[in-house]
């Protein structure tokens, strides 16, 4: 965890990256392990990390 990354592939890569107003961010983040999309906001000096959620409720996995 805390060792040499310099050859090891990140875990989670950046999907998609918006900036929502001058002081936010949402960006969607994807485990490379199991394919589960998260959403993370950032607006001021706070922020949440949550599972993305389909029409469905259904926590959202892209295919590897």
């Amino acid at each position: 965890m805390f060792g040499n990354t310099k050859n090891k592939e990140r875990r989670f890569y950046i999907k998609s990256d918006d900036n929502i107003s001058k002081l936010g961010r949402i960006t969607i983040l994807v485990d490379r392990e199991t394919g589960v999309n998260y959403m993370h906001s950032w607006v001021g000096t706070g922020s949440g990390l949550t599972p993305l959620l389909d029409e469905n409720g259904e926590v959202i996995i892209d295919k590897q």
